[in-house]
């Protein structure tokens, strides 16, 4: 049996089961109580006035000039606030004096709202095309390091725990070059325990096969985008190869993507990455967005192996069976059935896609019933799932702006500068869109890719990271006037990976039921903070039930509201 009505009606009942306040329409919410937040960009107050610098301004000759770069939260000395990691890219053909090349950036919280670039200090100044960053303590040694992807060799960045950074990638084993004399286009990363040893892995997602001798230019096809003269591809070049490191424990890796079955799947054209228990297994599966094909979903075989199920499950294409350009990618339970849901940014002309989890690994695509349909005009990147007016629903923030900067000077779709699109959880399966009451850092147009969440200023409401292309990035903070209490969770791992990557994290309050897990990746080739955040409506006390990699099950209790908490592994208490 399909039907909406079907939908609803056992959803419905699922969430009458879990919701603590009644079900209201967005017009009797925003009547009531209005939106209760504004977003506003305090990038240049904060002093993130570095560019990304990322292909040329307004015509490009290859596609690698329009993908853009990630951006990271990520507490690198361990002081409980958040810092800022910003990838950077470079251009062809330009020739930087010494000393004005760019290069990704560090920026140390300051604990008052401001920032310092701290990138030479820390040793991180490196310039290429940079891509994507993943976050994740590889080595068990306490403090989270960085993983940078690039076109060409990528940087494995571990943490010295004095403030400063080593790229380790060629002696830890994660260099990507395959040795042809071709450089791989290395996008989205996730460190993941694939096979719960309690030492991270690496994934890496590749795009294209990609050499500036032999690539297309956009007048060779012609390669038109609505009569315009574009940058050629993805169509038509060569996929690249998905990769998975797995760690040996003595802070090398070995490549077993062919081992591990990932060089089986269909998909090619790799871009964003989500790692999550999709299937409820206590084992991590990956999901990768694909651009102009299907997209993949390895669902972890439990022996080293994995196996794409993305066309079973019903999360390889649109609803009408058709390849989309995938872009970003997300996961979370958004109607607390306990069972996590997919969202995904596609190409302009086409909506964002929500898949909902029903269980065993099958899917069904709520795009349209859900209210996200009806956006098209945008082209989505960065995504997340983020509860931003702390209700206990996860909201959803889409960040915009077209691949090509040729439609900058035209009048097609919304132009190249997009603003963003913020959808309000209704709490029964459906989205609003509240992106104009949001705040004028919502509103504001950018060339947005990457996208990351975090609370930066530890105020217990989240906020907002998007690097640009060629621009200076978004630090989006969020004001609120709402009640709402919160409870952050950081998690140490023992038996499990230091990071407590892959636990599962469930927050009860009164006939309510939230669950998240921690995650590296994510979003658009980016990395938001790994503590995880609930958000818990006027309950000022949460049950936390922590179920590690390692099958340790830690219960909190009563947990007061409105702090952030480190819980390690096989404690009962929090700190």
């Amino acid at each position: 049996m399909h039907s909406s009505f079907f939908n609803f009606s056992r959803r419905g009942f699922v969430r009458s089961l879990c919701a603590t306040l009644p079900v209201f329409s967005f017009d009797q919410l925003v009547a009531a109580t209005g939106l209760g937040i504004q977003f506003v960009n305090v990038a240049r107050e904060a002093g993130l006035n570095a560019k990304t610098i990322f292909g040329a301004e307004h015509k490009n000759k290859f596609l690698l000039e329009t993908t853009g770069c990630g951006c990271a939260f990520i507490d690198y000395d361990n002081d409980g606030w958040l810092d800022i990691f910003l990838v950077n890219g470079t251009r062809f053909e330009t020739q930087w004096p010494a000393g004005e090349a760019p290069v990704s950036r560090l920026y140390k919280n300051n604990r008052d709202g401001t920032f310092t670039d701290v990138t030479v200090k820390a040793g991180v100044a490196r310039t290429g095309w940079g891509q994507g960053v993943c976050a994740g303590d590889y080595d068990n040694d306490g403090s989270d390091d960085l993983f940078v992807t690039y076109w060409g060799e990528c940087a494995l960045w571990h943490n010295n725990g004095n403030g400063t950074f080593t790229d380790v990638a060629k002696k830890a084993g994660v260099t990507t070059n395959p040795g042809d004399g071709q450089w791989r286009w290395n996008t989205g990363c996730a460190f993941v325990d694939y096979d719960k040893d309690g030492h991270l892995d690496l994934f890496v997602a590749n795009y294209i096969d990609f050499d500036p001798k032999t690539a297309p230019l956009p007048e060779s096809g012609p390669c038109l985008y609505k009569g315009i003269l574009v940058p050629c591809g993805p169509p038509g070049l060569k996929g690249g190869k998905n990769i998975l490191f797995h760690n040996n424990g003595d802070r090398t890796f070995a490549d077993v993507s062919e081992k591990s079955g990932i060089l089986k799947t269909p998909g090619t054209y790799g871009l964003g990455v989500s790692v999550c228990d999709f299937d409820n297994d206590t084992w991590p599966d990956i999901y990768v967005a694909n651009d102009s094909t299907s997209s993949t979903l390895y669902r972890n075989n439990h022996d080293g192996t994995f196996t794409d199920v993305a066309i079973e499950a019903g999360v390889a294409y649109s609803p009408d069976g058709k390849p989309q350009a995938g872009m970003g990618v997300s996961a979370a339970d958004y109607d607390c059935d306990g069972n996590f849901d997919v969202v995904k940014t596609n190409f302009a002309g086409d909506t964002s896609s929500l898949y909902h989890n029903q269980g065993n690994l099958v899917f069904e695509d709520e795009t349209f019933q859900s209210g996200l349909g009806k956006n098209t005009r945008f082209m989505g990147w960065g995504v997340s799932f983020m509860d931003f007016d702390n209700d206990g629903w996860v909201d959803i923030l889409v960040t915009n702006g077209h691949v090509y900067a040729e439609v900058g000077e035209t009048d097609i779709e919304s132009g190249y500068r997009e603003r963003k699109v913020l959808y309000k959880n209704l709490r029964n399966g459906h989205f609003a869109d509240v992106t104009a009451d949001a705040g004028p850092g919502a509103m504001e147009k950018v060339a947005g890719r990457g996208c990351a969440i975090g609370d930066f200023n530890n105020d217990g409401t989240l906020d907002v990271l998007v690097n640009c292309v060629n621009d200076v990035p978004q630090l989006l903070r969020c004001d609120s006037t709402l009640k709402n209490n919160w409870i952050k969770v950081k998690t140490v791992g023992v038996k499990s990976n230091r990071s407590g990557i892959g636990a599962r994290i469930y927050c009860t309050t009164p006939g309510h039921r939230q669950m998240d897990e921690v995650r590296s990746g994510s979003s658009y080739i980016s990395q938001s903070d790994l503590r995880v955040h609930f958000g818990l409506g006027q309950a000022e006390k949460a049950d936390l039930e922590i179920h590690w990699p390692s099958g340790t099950v830690d219960k909190l209790p009563a947990v007061k509201a409105n702090q952030v908490i480190n819980i390690r592994e096989g404690s009962t208490s929090p700190r």
